[in-house]
């Protein structure tokens, strides 16, 4: 467990620093920046390029199309921004493992992470072994670089550190939290073109509403992500 007299550190390696802090400088994790209960910190990996013009990818080996960053050039970047830190280092990419909210409670439990986001074809495989970045995805689908990956992440793991949420009930009872998907859930009008809030929501009867939530959530997940059912929290 980090300590939490200090704030949970995100470094992001980044060709675009000025994506940074983006929709995380607004609502929840915005409010908890300015209060100091995380720390952001966007490096512009150019400033480790080669030459007059900071270079910073090249033609692929053996090649075919498009550039790969350089494993000198994000090698460098690294040992600048953490040569000595025991945070995690991620690196976003479509062949990562997939992101859970197992690995998010862990991430967030921790000091922060150190987060390497890639562009162009992708990233020398020598500088992921060398300097032991860790894979992670957020998805089968691949993006223009891994800015708005790390966007994900850092939002998931800040919405849960202490403070930062206003109920902690809010982050147990909600998707993957407990291996489901989480129920439905309805507020006012009482009655809204023709489609009524269930009546067991608005009996009072907290034994009945739970075990009405717990049914919908696994009809739900049974619909939507069978693959869930029997995996535990993931």
């Amino acid at each position: 467990m980090a300590d939490r007299t200090a704030p949970w550190r995100a470094t992001i390696l980044t060709l675009y620093p000025e994506m940074f802090p983006g929709p995380l400088g607004i609502s929840l994790s915005g409010d908890a920046l300015a209060r100091g209960t995380w720390a952001l910190e966007a490096r512009q990996i150019r400033e480790h390029g080669i030459g007059r013009h900071r270079s910073v990818d090249d033609t692929p080996a053996g090649g075919g199309a498009g550039m790969v960053l350089r494993c000198d050039v994000l090698a460098a970047a690294i040992d600048a921004a953490a040569a000595d830190d025991p945070r995690p280092r991620l690196l976003m990419s479509p062949r990562g493992k997939p992101l859970s909210q197992t690995r998010v409670r862990a991430l967030s439990a921790g000091p922060g992470a150190v987060i390497v986001c890639g562009r162009f074809e992708g990233v020398d495989e020598r500088v992921i072994a060398g300097r032991g970045l860790e894979e992670v995805s957020i998805g089968d689908y691949v993006l223009s670089g891994g800015e708005i990956a790390a966007l994900v992440l850092i939002d998931s793991c800040v919405r849960l550190l202490p403070g930062v949420m206003g109920k902690i009930a809010s982050g147990e009872e909600e998707s993957f939290e407990s291996g489901r998907l989480e129920y439905p859930h309805y507020t006012r009008p009482r009655e809204w073109e023709g489609r009524a809030i269930p009546d067991v929501l608005n009996s009072g009867n907290h034994g009945a509403i739970a075990r009405w939530r717990e049914t919908e959530s696994e009809r739900l997940t049974r619909e939507r992500r069978p693959d869930l059912l029997g995996s535990g929290k993931d």
